[in-house]
């Protein structure tokens, strides 16, 4: 099998797995009760926490634990009031574009390599604005947003209203999500005020993520009872999972200088393959502004899902867009917003890099999509 969805989902590494085993038995307790054992277990989790927050440049107190980055999103967008506006990229994953469909928003424009165009953002940032959400990678394109110009415009919107004696209060928050593991994220350095993180795309378990939040931010909790994670979501912690992050997060950040430099070696020679193999394809984005691991493309006049249907016979798994998106159907209002043509987008592939994937996985996968490709060609012009 030649797996090339990491955006979508990691496997657990064996350190994370390793990790998080004894406290599904001998250390199971409630880290909630009083007794010895279980204070043992709280430290630990505490302690993991603040693993996971030294990553980005936070402490322990700072972060919320949840289920994952949807939640974390979700209590992001449940916190403004409805009558707020807020303002996203185009370039969100539905874990956010759905929660600001639920408020009145706008949609910043991105250009041609999906990055956000700052002078939109100045443009449409009104006293009414009460949180800007930008991911800090594209889950379609892998683009790296320039999170730290953006927040330096929120800096100026927020001195004009403190001049004018404004209240309104104004969050910068980001989806980090796909960027955590394969690039230095620093909540201090990106300028945010709330920081989507998630396990499962860097060898950690599913089901569990982390909303960091500021000292100057007040959200509302969306789960009442014990009042654990700041009192923002009650509940049992997920010890085993959080465990497990924290140590997939620690061995990612341990070997990111050279992981990266691998990936990215890595794309450029599969990029090779593939502009040699496959006539008319077009890569996506821009890689001095892309995560390493990227590599979206798109083969016009093409169907995507039939070329991925017979990719998967011969066992190379990768997709079409953000996994979310592609599973309900739906054409990618991301590539729609970097101006791609109908044609295009059906055509168009996401193939992820990860740290399993191997010299021969590349050579065999460019093989098997131009033998794919060139199949389908051939019954199109047979069909017509």
């Amino acid at each position: 099998m030649i797996y090339l969805d990491y955006a979508a989902a990691t496997p657990l590494s064996k350190k994370a797995q390793q990790a998080m085993l004894p406290y599904f038995d001998e250390k199971f307790f409630n880290p909630s009760a009083a007794y010895l054992p279980a204070t043992e277990v709280r430290r630990e989790y505490e302690k993991a926490k603040g693993d996971i927050a030294h990553v980005i440049g936070a402490k322990a107190a700072d972060l919320v634990m949840t289920s994952g980055a949807t939640e974390a999103n979700s209590l992001v967008f449940a916190s403004i009031p409805d009558d707020a506006e807020i303002l996203i990229s185009a370039a969100e994953h539905p874990s956010v574009y759905e929660n600001a469909k639920q408020k009145k928003f706008q949609t910043i424009d991105i250009d041609a390599n999906g990055r956000v165009i700052l002078d939109d953002l100045r443009k449409k940032i009104t006293p009414a604005t009460q949180l800007v959400s930008v991911c800090l990678v594209s889950s379609e394109l892998g683009t790296i947003q320039p999170l730290s110009d953006i927040a330096s415009i929120i800096a100026e919107e927020r001195k004009r209203r403190a001049f004018a004696s404004e209240q309104t209060p104004l969050y910068f928050h980001s989806d980090a999500s796909q960027g955590l593991g394969l690039m230095e994220v620093k909540v201090a350095r990106l300028g945010v005020d709330l920081l989507t993180i998630n396990a499962a795309k860097v060898y950690g378990p599913k089901g569990i993520g982390a909303l960091y939040v500021g000292h100057n931010v007040r959200l509302k909790p969306q789960t009442h009872g014990g009042g654990q994670e700041l009192g923002l979501r009650s509940g049992t912690e997920n010890v085993p999972a959080t465990i497990a992050f924290a140590a997939a997060i620690t061995e990612a950040e341990k070997h990111l200088a050279g992981e990266r430099k691998r990936l990215n070696n890595l794309r450029a020679y599969f990029k090779k393959l593939l502009a040699e193999k496959i006539d008319g394809i077009e890569f996506l984005g821009k890689e001095k502004t892309q995560l390493v691991n990227f590599m979206p493309l798109t083969i016009p006049s093409l169907d995507a899902e039939r070329l991925i249907f017979a990719l998967e016979d011969r066992d190379v798994y990768l997709s079409t867009g953000a996994a979310c998106a592609a599973s309900k159907g739906e054409k990618s209002p991301t590539l729609r917003a970097i101006g791609l043509n109908d044609k295009q987008i059906a055509g168009s592939l996401r193939i992820t890099l990860g740290q399993p994937t191997t010299k021969e996985d590349v050579e065999q996968a460019a093989q098997a999509i131009a033998d794919v490709v060139a199949n389908e060609r051939k019954r199109l012009t047979n069909a017509g």
